[in-house]
């Protein structure tokens, strides 16, 4: 008798904190109740985040003094085994190019070199790699960009804290690799979409893809762009990904017209990418992806003008992974035959101490 009672007031007692886990998942995040907890249903709008000292207007730094992993503090147990029910086929689509691509990188930026080392010939072999982490598929970590005007990296973090005498890991992009990356992908096949309602462009030049451009493409998938909370389909934690063509355009291309397009000057360089809006910048915001990325070289329409970058708000003020140079081509067809835009997707960005950014090793699994 005295077992069973005991047995009952355990399940008793689970049944508590199964119900409180389930209060809290459902809650809403107030704006100024630090910090915040990732396992809420519903974050605080752009305009309504709370100013936080010694941080620029519109920081989201809200994730505690000593966080590193951003808007990745959303990939909580929860919503990584939730997503995992996207995988219906368990088809595999690797979403990064070859290393070796694009064979000569734009802004200056090294080209990819390989080399095989002979150990004994004819029998044992090691091979070196010599990149830069930008170059080619990418994630842009916390330490890429900061905020321009203070010259403030997420959570605080300051250039000194990079290189010098007193240099740490704050911000490193290994901090994301010792975490992990995996949850729900969301694709806006943009290209597609505009080729098939008449609106050609070149990804090569800066055509802003608007967030009004956006919707449509995604009525056009049958998906609701409006966050979850609000009824539409976009989940918190959710990854967006915009394939915008830059990687189509760039196998048509000659080498030779590769190379031409990858040395323009800075000043004449020209990228397809989303708009820099307000509207633009409220969704993204407002929608709490846990990263966003695209197949073009900026994911933001490039040039910038008056230093106004998307990245510094992505980045440095709200913690959000960038991916750059994503190959979206097979995902984006399989995604078209099966008329379904999600998917279960996992990176491994490199376990560097102290890395800036990292070739993304990303799968999207169908």
């Amino acid at each position: 008798m005295a077992a069973r009672s005991s047995s009952v007031r355990l399940s008793a007692i689970s049944g508590q904190i199964e119900n409180s886990r389930v209060k809290m998942t459902g809650s809403t995040q107030a704006p100024d109740q630090l910090p915040w907890d990732p396992n809420c249903a519903r974050f605080p709008l752009r305009k309504e985040l709370p100013r936080l000292p010694n941080s620029p207007e519109g920081a989201a730094w809200v994730w505690g003094k000593d966080d590193q992993l951003g808007r990745l503090n959303l990939l909580t147990p929860e919503r990584v085994k939730a997503s995992a029910k996207e995988i219906q086929t368990g088809e595999m689509v690797r979403l990064d190019l070859p290393l070796n691509v694009p064979e000569k990188p734009a802004f200056d930026r090294e080209t990819f070199q390989h080399t095989i080392k002979t150990l004994t010939p004819g029998v044992a072999y090691d091979d070196t790699y010599s990149m830069n982490t930008q170059s080619g598929t990418q994630w842009d970590g916390f330490r890429h960009i900061g905020h321009i005007p203070t010259k403030l990296f997420y959570n605080g973090a300051q250039s000194t804290d990079f290189i010098g005498e007193t240099a740490n890991l704050r911000c490193s992009i290994h901090h994301w690799a010792t975490h992990g990356i995996a949850g729900r992908g969301v694709l806006l096949d943009y290209r597609h979409y505009a080729l098939t309602h008449n609106k050609p462009y070149d990804p090569y030049t800066s055509h802003a893809i608007t967030l009004s451009e956006l919707q449509a493409c995604a009525r056009f998938q049958g998906l609701d762009l409006r966050p979850e909370s609000q009824g539409g389909d976009i989940r918190v934690g959710d990854f967006l990904l915009i394939r915008s063509g830059f990687v189509e355009k760039y196998y048509s291309l000659s080498p030779d017209e590769r190379y031409a397009a990858a040395t323009r000057s800075h000043k004449n360089l020209e990228f397809a990418g989303v708009a820099r809006e307000e509207a633009m910048r409220d969704w993204l915001h407002d929608c709490y992806f846990a990263g966003v990325a695209g197949d073009s070289p900026t994911f933001e329409v490039w040039p910038v003008p008056k230093l106004d970058h998307l990245h510094q708000s992505l980045l440095a003020l709200w913690g959000c992974p960038i991916g750059e140079m994503w190959d979206l081509e097979v995902l984006a067809r399989k995604c078209r035959e099966r008329g379904r835009w999600t998917f279960f997707m996992t990176s491994a960005p490199a376990n560097m101490p102290g890395g800036v950014g990292s070739h993304a090793n990303a799968t999207a699994i169908l």
